[in-house]
């Protein structure tokens, strides 16, 4: 089965179940998760060699029944389960994301059910899912527990705070716990003040500038950097 039968079938077979406890919708899952997809196709742009943006915010306008529809289930589950799968596919296209990727559901009173419209943008943010190209010293890459990040944005804040740029559910880490700073000058990790202090390759610091295949860890959680070159920067222009 290829990636896009995977990501048609596991959105179906979540979506389909979540409909059948509220009733028989008009707008059918595989129908929203096809529209994002070709959204996605649509609108992405080649704006350098090997980098092709996507759009990473959508809203999906439905008409009253089928938004009431999908917010009696839990509009926030069903967003998350489609921008995870939306990921997923820009993945197997070598899509790139200038930020995180979100769905939304908004009610539009003109729309008959069982018709919907998607809306998309581009939005820059601090960080994007890593779904294609390299980390370079401008863009580095993150992986905390197996979860990719490129850092997308001059400043990144990590830690339990649900305004933070990535949210890591670990007791151990403060809800502001670390910084990671992007400049032309190299890639800076600051400890903000936290309870359990940051760690780089195993020493406890208040502050260090990163190198490629530094490991940092924050409470429980460990957090691998990489810039794609062995200095910790390479020759891309800022």
């Amino acid at each position: 089965m290829g990636a896009l039968d995977r990501f048609e079938k596991s959105v179906e077979r979540m979506m389909n179940n979540a409909f059948a406890k509220v009733g028989r919708g008009e707008v059918k899952p595989v129908e929203l998760a096809s529209r994002l997809r070709r959204e996605l196709d649509d609108r992405a742009a080649v704006v350098g060699r090997d980098r092709t943006v996507a759009p990473n915010e959508f809203t999906i306008e439905l008409s009253p029944d089928d938004f009431a529809q999908i917010e009696a289930w839990g509009a926030q589950t069903l967003a998350d389960e489609l921008a995870s799968n939306i990921t997923a596919y820009a993945a197997t296209q070598h899509y790139a994301f200038v930020g995180p990727v979100s769905v939304t559901f908004d009610e539009q009173y003109e729309l008959v059910p069982g018709r919907f419209t998607v809306r998309s943008r581009s939005v820059q943010g601090s960080v994007a899912p890593a779904t294609s190209g390299a980390p370079t010293g401008r863009h580095p890459l993150i992986d905390i527990d197996g979860q990719r990040y490129l850092l997308t944005g001059p400043v990144t804040v990590i830690g339990r705070d649900a305004e933070a740029d990535i949210v890591v559910d670990d007791p151990g880490v403060s809800r502001r716990h670390l910084e990671i700073r992007v400049t032309p000058d190299g890639v800076v990790a600051t400890d903000m003040g936290s309870t359990n202090g940051l760690y780089v390759e195993g020493h406890q610091v208040p502050a260090a500038t990163l190198l490629d295949g530094n490991t940092m860890t924050i409470g429980r959680t460990r957090i691998m950097f990489w810039t794609g070159s062995a200095s910790g920067a390479d020759n891309e222009d800022w």
